[in-house]
């Protein structure tokens, strides 16, 4: 028996006033539960209002009047992978004639032309190799380091750093040890997708679970390492389990303090097993960033990810919690395989970010500037956070 309209109106005004005063909370820097954070993604509530709510938050992160970007590189230094993600249409099966391993010439060329335009960083991922052994990656560190000693290597997710220990039988310790004396120096948060084994069991076969992908990266933050956290979002999950994916990663970040940033982005859908599924737009990915920047209240820096939701959605982005625009990203791979193609011009994302009435600052992985900056460009404009975009928070607005 369903209920009277005017008692379903009823329940909804409730529901938006409960969510309201959920982020007056989060805006006021009070920690959401997890109940909480699922009624701020379940309750439908204006989205400005959930934007402005994050964009507070962000500006009591960052109030300077700068926003960041990285120039760095995704070199997938192979695309073999014994793992069948229904997700990925990058991977090939050893054997296929369309697998690949790059050769070292080919990989420190790629470099070289990064650092040529002003990168700092390169991001090194492959897919689960079954025969290339743990020497190799050293070796290939080792060489990297020595031609460029200047540039970060972000490099390997939490699945094919355990993938390394199945392979070579050492301890995953001693594995993430050898790769940091070989040159790694930071650890990238993919293979995250979500953070709960039901829907890791479906659409991620043959690789880690959730507790392993914790393990990786809580094994590297004890070494004194950084690394980032992802969530890749709009497939088979459910609205609590993107929020389980949150607080886990919020969690150890109360143990750790180890990662530097969160990215979050939908599920590319073309050319992959799941290709039947709706796609998701950029509604939902709005929402999710900003709930996002809500309920991890001890991670500094959330990335816009243009590459997958363009120019346009990427630059709003700055205005629903994220304060990065992200790397300028000289090539990738993984999501054009899925048939999403975004291109940006280093001149194309400093004016996003100037166009949004902010002042673009590059940075390296660990979200330190590494440009030069002229303070008087600028007076007075420090920790405005009424310069640009929404009002200043007030409880009349919602």
């Amino acid at each position: 028996m369903s209920l009277p309209s005017h008692l379903l109106e009823g329940r909804r005004v409730s529901q938006i006033g409960s969510a309201a005063a959920i982020l007056e909370k989060a805006v006021a820097g009070e920690r959401l539960t997890p109940d909480e954070g699922l009624a701020l993604l379940t309750t439908r509530l204006p989205l400005t209002a959930l934007g402005q709510a994050a964009d507070a938050v962000a500006r009591r992160w960052h109030p300077e009047p700068f926003r960041t970007y990285n120039i760095d590189r995704n070199i997938n230094y192979s695309n073999v992978c014994i793992a069948r993600c229904a997700f990925c249409a990058f991977y090939r099966p050893p054997g296929h004639n369309e697998a690949y391993v790059l050769l070292l010439d080919v990989i420190l060329e790629k470099i070289r032309e990064t650092v040529q335009i002003g990168g700092n960083q390169v991001l090194l991922q492959g897919g689960l190799h079954p025969k290339l052994p743990l020497e190799w990656y050293e070796e290939l560190l080792s060489e990297i380091r020595s031609h460029f000693p200047q540039v970060n290597v972000h490099g390997f997710s939490a699945p094919e750093i355990y993938h390394f220990s199945r392979v070579s039988k050492l301890p995953l310790r001693t594995v993430l040890e050898r790769l940091k004396a070989a040159g790694l120096g930071s650890l990238p948060g993919g293979g995250a997708e979500i953070l709960v084994d039901r829907v890791r069991q479906t659409i991620s076969r043959g690789k880690v679970g959730a507790d392993d992908w914790i393990a990786v990266h809580r094994t590297w933050h004890e070494l004194g390492g950084r690394s980032t956290a992802t969530m890749m979002f709009g497939h088979i999950e459910t609205p609590a389990e993107r929020i389980e994916h949150l607080e886990r990663v919020r969690q150890l970040q109360d143990e750790t303090g180890g990662f530097t940033a969160f990215i979050c982005w939908t599920f590319q859908r073309q050319n992959t097993e799941l290709a039947h599924l709706p796609p998701v737009g950029a509604f939902a990915y709005l929402k999710m960033l900003a709930v996002s920047r809500l309920y991890l209240d001890n991670v500094p820096n959330l990335q816009s990810s243009w590459v997958t939701q363009g120019e346009k959605i990427g630059q709003l982005a700055l205005f629903f919690g994220a304060n990065d625009m992200g790397s300028l990203m000289l090539e990738e791979n993984v999501v054009a395989q899925a048939g999403t193609i975004h291109r940006l011009t280093l001149q194309a994302l400093r004016r996003c970010i100037e166009d949004a009435g902010f002042i673009p600052r590059q940075r390296n992985v660990f979200y330190e500037y590494v440009d030069e900056f002229d303070e008087s460009v600028c007076p007075g404009r420090a920790g405005r956070t009424d310069q640009v975009g929404w009002p200043v928070w007030r409880e009349s607005n919602w």
